[in-house]
């Protein structure tokens, strides 16, 4: 679902040694500056694995106050060595990180599975890839982030600087763990800023571990640290009065609030990347085992997990009924690949926890009276939090289902006439993050990405990203752009410096 880089390799080159964190023995504290800590905060997460909904621990550390301060204080005490490092200082930093994350690819990708439920074959490489790739991909930038010059003819030569913001901060989703810290840590730590990181409460484990291999990249305490913990902590940072930046991927509720404590706060800058209901219209000239395979891979990926999960399908008229047979055979067959992340030939593992279970199910089963159930409904098994891929059709517009970001494997199918017709109902949503167009006619296509009020376009082709160009959303999709040269934008102010040359 992504064109990141080649895939995960055994080995990038050197001696490999293992990690210390397995699942008997899981990084449970805090890495500020440079040290695993204890969190001075009483309250401890509790973790469970999805897969069978048995508990994997209580006493995972929660930042609170005292921890994000001493997390910031180290931050700020290194920030003013670190940005003024060489470029080519932080690029083989940033360099040997992705090589470690690459040797230590399985074990990272265990680590996220055993609270996310993802098999590695279908996602926990994607994900380590991801997160290699990201860091390797912004360490190139180190010394080609260009500032720019104006003309001289008035008399003051203007040169426009780029320059880090400071302390900055990730705040990362349970669906990508790992896969999103490169693209919030890589182009931070790129520019010269401290980056100061936050997993999800319900998958941790995998971002806790790179703290052993932050170190082992070189990276000056106080530079690259890691906090785990919930909400809360996320609003101590959100509103915290040295901390100059954030960047968010999550739901959209939670992307205002901290929008507003930013605002409240120091105003500091927000990046925002939010959910999505992303349309894939489906044309009769189009191809249709091309638009199938990408329609059914864009809503059973990482099981339907994905703010830009391709949730609405629709097809014209004159293919419906020949896409509708292909698209239900062919998510049936994807439903047989649904088990448990650790055995072989399993594509799709559970959602993520219980209360992901029940919101899903929620929507399944209020969705019954909503449209008419194609395929799917079901759980899979009595233990664990499997569901089957699932679709309805004849779904009214205005319907729950045709509306909210349900999050799980789940689509609404319809049929359409006119071009004029699916742009409108394409845009009728609060997001905006993507939409995708199937056809063989350019001219319509490039007609319809136009169109689209949507901050990414697929053509023949949906629900993907790409490191070389902006990511994000357009409405309550978000925020800003990650990714390509707009990610290093985003972290650096830029500084106008005018000379006199008359004098």
């Amino acid at each position: 679902m992504s064109q990141l880089g080649p895939s995960l390799k055994e080995s990038s080159g050197g001696s490999k040694s293992e990690l210390p964190w397995t699942k008997e023995n899981l990084p449970k504290q805090l890495f500020i500056n440079n040290e695993y800590v204890d969190s001075k905060n009483s309250k401890k997460l509790e973790l469970y694995n999805p897969a069978d909904g048995s508990q994997i621990a209580t006493d995972v550390a929660l930042a609170g106050d005292a921890d994000v301060e001493a997390a910031v204080a180290a931050a700020e005490a290194a920030f003013p060595a670190w940005r003024k490092t060489t470029a080519t200082f932080r690029r083989d930093c940033l360099s040997k990180l992705a090589d470690l994350i690459e040797q230590h690819g399985k074990q990272l990708a265990s680590l996220t599975r055993i609270s996310l439920g993802a098999p590695f074959g279908s996602f926990g490489s994607f994900e380590v890839n991801m997160c290699a790739e990201g860091f390797r991909y912004f360490a190139g930038w180190t010394d080609k982030f260009a500032g720019e010059s104006y003309p001289q003819d008035d008399g003051f030569m203007k040169i426009v600087r780029n320059e880090p913001l400071g302390v900055t901060a990730g705040i990362i989703p349970w669906n990508g763990p790992l896969g999103n810290i490169g693209m919030k840590a890589g182009p931070a730590l790129a520019t010269g800023n401290v980056f100061i990181l936050k997993p999800s409460e319900k998958t941790p484990f995998s971002a806790l571990a790179l703290g052993t291999l932050i170190k082992q990249a070189g990276f000056p305490p106080g530079v690259f640290q890691i906090i785990s913990g919930d909400g809360s902590t996320g609003a101590i940072i959100a509103s915290h009065m040295k901390i100059r930046k954030v960047s968010f991927t999550g739901s959209t509720n939670t992307g205002r609030k901290i929008q507003e404590a930013a605002a409240k706060s120091n105003l500091k800058r927000v990046t925002l990347e939010l959910g999505g209901k992303s349309p894939a219209v489906v044309f009769d000239d189009c191809n249709l085992d091309n638009a199938v395979s990408w329609c059914v891979n864009a809503i059973t990926g990482n099981t339907g997990q994905v703010c830009f999960a391709a949730s609405r399908v629709y097809v014209q008229e004159g293919i419906y009924e020949e896409f509708s047979r292909r698209y239900k055979a062919a998510m049936e067959e994807r439903g047989k690949a649904v088990g448990h992340p650790e055995e072989e030939g399993t594509i799709m593992g559970p959602l993520v926890d219980k209360s992901q279970f029940e919101r899903v199910s929620g929507f399944v089963e209020r969705g019954r009276s909503q449209g008419t159930l194609l395929t799917g409904g079901g759980r899979v098994g009595d233990s664990g939090y499997y569901i089957q891929p699932t679709v309805f059709t004849n779904v009214p517009h205005d319907a729950e289902i045709s509306r909210d970001e349900i999050f799980g494997p789940v689509s609404v199918l319809n049929s359409f006439k006119t071009e004029e017709e699916i742009i409108k109902k394409a845009n009728d949503t609060t997001f905006g993050l993507m939409a995708g167009v199937f056809t063989q006619d350019i001219n319509k296509a490039m007609r319809l990405a136009t169109e689209f009020d949507s901050g990414m376009v697929g053509i023949n082709c949906v629900s993907l990203c790409f490191l070389t160009a902006p990511f994000g959303g357009s409405k309550e999709s978000g925020i800003g752009r990650e990714n390509a040269i707009n990610a290093l934008r985003m972290f650096t102010e830029t500084k106008t410096v005018m000379i006199n040359l008359t004098y």
